[in-house]
């Protein structure tokens, strides 16, 4: 009998937790996992779409916090 393995990131019907880093970047993180080092918690445990949506409303910038202040600083 073949085993199928399923991926935690495709189960929208899952429990997820959204993962910020020092960079500013956002992910969708399956709650059973553990946090990867370098990422915290910034809402959850909730259903995929209330996660979903808490990072569309609070990652505006894609760009990493250190390449967006790159861009700001005026040339020299």
């Amino acid at each position: 009998m073949e085993t199928v393995m399923s991926n935690p990131f495709d189960d929208t019907e899952g429990t997820y937790l959204v993962l910020c880093n020092e960079e500013g970047q956002y992910s969708l993180w399956p709650a059973d996992l553990d946090v990867p080092e370098g990422w915290s918690t910034v809402h959850g445990p909730a259903g995929h779409a209330a996660c979903v949506d808490h990072v569309e409303e609070h990652w505006r910038d894609m760009r990493p916090r250190s390449l967006a202040a790159a861009m700001e600083e005026p040339n020299r």
